[in-house]
């Protein structure tokens, strides 16, 4: 993997984390639980996601090649 894709990689774990932090603090009042439910477990997931690309971004950063 290349460090142009390794730092893409992480980049886009950072934008997602971002991304779905500030929709969870935006989330309005007055919806059922189960609403609040669903979006808790995106959000959760999405979270996940991120943080496995970011670690496969460091790896690869760390074990890539310069790109030329």
């Amino acid at each position: 993997m290349t460090r142009r894709v390794s730092a893409f990689l992480v980049a886009l774990a950072a934008f997602m984390i971002f991304e779905w932090i500030n929709l969870g603090f935006n989330l309005a009042d007055g919806h059922r639980t189960s609403f609040y439910v669903v979006h808790g477990v995106l959000i959760a997931v999405n979270i996940l996601l991120a943080l496995t690309l970011a670690a496969v971004g460091v790896r690869g950063w760390m074990r890539g090649r310069a790109d030329h």
